[in-house]
């Protein structure tokens, strides 16, 4: 099992650095090849997506896309999945930040009763709490 950084997601994504893209590439191929898996952590998608965001100007719908996108390829696996599903069935329709949405779904995988926040964005959505 292989974990990937957020700069080699990035530019396996955008392609904007045909050198790294490549490497990228080979590197995720080879695991694949060999029978292993590439991992996506959590950390890694939040900050791809911020990334993509705030520096490549990905709409949400994009990101929405991209991460679909990720979650039906064969060749890379996210760390808890069902969370990052839900919450971007979540995040479809709210006016919260992806990450939040993550928060909340990672936090109900994990057991929580509700998520804490003063996002007032986040305190909408299901399953937190304003404070």
């Amino acid at each position: 099992m292989l974990g990937i950084d957020t700069n080699v997601m990035v530019r396996f994504l955008v392609r904007d650095d045909l050198a790294q893209f490549e490497k990228a590439r080979q590197l995720i191929e080879q695991e694949v090849s060999a029978g292993k898996q590439v991992v996506i952590n959590q950390l890694v998608l939040l900050e791809t997506e911020w990334v993509l965001r705030s520096r490549y100007s990905l709409t949400k719908q994009q990101m929405m896309e991209t991460i679909s996108a990720l979650l039906d390829a064969r060749d890379v696996h996210f760390e808890d999945e069902p969370a990052v599903e839900e919450a971007l069935f979540v995040w479809r329709d709210a006016h919260a930040d992806f990450a939040d949405c993550l928060i909340g779904a990672r936090n109900r995988r994990l057991g929580c009763r509700a998520t804490a926040s003063f996002d007032v964005k986040a305190a909408k959505l299901p399953g937190f709490v304003g404070t």
